[in-house]
């Protein structure tokens, strides 16, 4: 019963539930003692492994519960499947490469953003999700209480941040700065999703302004994966 305390006090409640486990089996009276504390750090490795994930996914506010293991892979949707392959590795998050996904409404861009999103968060990254118009009025409201330094610092260190619906409205001159504030933090640094209903070549005219378009895109588009939904809307087929 010791054992069990000083597992709590310590909280390695992976090794605490290990423990409990060999007790219950009576196997901890079968193993060494240098294989059964091997099965114990392991599932205390693993606890800790799934309570970062599980905090750094609530955190994040993914629109959808998305993984890897659920995008439909079918290349007439054109989604290469080496591609997601290869963007499942973590590497272009790494490099602070950004991915822009365009396609029709309802044709999967938050589902996938959503699951690139969700595998980031399995790797250890910290990852932040936002509507473009929600994050726009999340600048508004932390200039208004005086907080945009510490949120623009917060978002720059994010490790993958997710811009969904973006090109639903025309940037105003505030938007447009935030947007390259961001950006410009984020450059070669860390990574950018951005899905969108727009082809890339119209973003321009969504940012409408073209000294600040030419510097926002430049940053993104350069270095990044390029994915083009098509299809039917998968919200009708389902």
């Amino acid at each position: 019963m010791q054992i069990n305390t000083l597992l709590t006090s310590l909280r390695l409640h992976g090794m605490e539930r290990s423990w409990q486990s060999l007790r219950e089996t009576k196997q901890h009276h079968e193993l060494s003692l240098p294989d059964g504390l091997e099965l114990m750090l392991q599932a205390e490795e693993e606890d800790r492994t799934n309570r970062r994930f599980e905090r750094l996914r609530k955190n994040a506010r993914f629109r959808y519960q998305a993984s890897i293991e659920e995008l439909y892979l079918d290349p007439s949707r054109g989604i290469d499947k080496s591609l997601i392959s290869e963007l499942a590795k973590g590497d272009y998050i790494a490099r602070g490469e950004s991915v822009l996904v365009s396609g029709a409404s309802g044709c999967g861009k938050s589902f996938l953003a959503s699951a690139l999103g969700h595998h980031a968060c399995a790797q250890g990254y910290k990852v932040a999700y936002y509507n473009l118009q929600k994050l726009f009025i999340r600048t508004k409201m932390a200039r208004l209480d005086g907080s945009i330094y510490q949120f623009f610092e917060k978002t720059a260190k994010t490790d993958l941040l997710i811009i969904d619906d973006f090109g639903l409205a025309h940037f105003d001159r505030q938007q447009r700065l935030d947007m390259m504030e961001m950006i410009e933090d984020r450059h070669g640094k860390k990574s950018t999703i951005i899905a969108s209903q727009l082809p890339v070549t119209n973003w321009y005219d969504v940012i409408n302004e073209e000294v600040i378009a030419d510097a926002i895109l430049d940053r993104l588009i350069h270095s990044s994966y390029r994915i083009e939904l098509k299809g039917e809307n998968l919200r009708k087929k389902r």
